[in-house]
């Protein structure tokens, strides 16, 4: 069984940092494309940052600077941190592993930042 479990979230003052796991089972992990999406209420879910197989990594620009996503395969574990926080970046956060047309989601994690 395919399982991904999100954790790290939380509520931050802007300007601060927090720092998403995303434990995964049930896969080969090394070989997935790996993500962090977000969503908020009557927005579709976007794309935040992807690692591939390989460390190749890629984010919005919005997040460029202040976040960086990262792997440990040898925990099967993807994280996300996040620095610099912004209201804006109020969110559930989504982690997502994806090889050829198989993809698994994870259940989310709420990150709210406000004073």
């Amino acid at each position: 069984q395919v399982r991904l479990v999100e954790s790290g979230g939380g509520l931050v003052q802007p300007g601060g940092s927090l720092r998403l796991s995303c434990a995964a089972s049930g896969i080969f992990f090394s070989i997935y494309e790996l993500g962090w999406y977000r969503q908020t209420s009557g927005k579709e879910r976007e794309l935040v940052a992807r690692i591939g197989s390989g460390g190749s990594t890629n984010y919005i620009d919005s997040v460029k600077g202040r976040f960086t996503i990262s792997r440990d395969n040898a925990k099967n574990t993807l994280y996300l941190q996040m620095n610099s926080l912004k209201p804006e970046d109020t969110a559930l956060y989504y982690c997502k592993a994806v090889r050829q047309l198989t993809s698994y989601w994870g259940q989310g994690t709420q990150v709210t930042v406000s004073s």
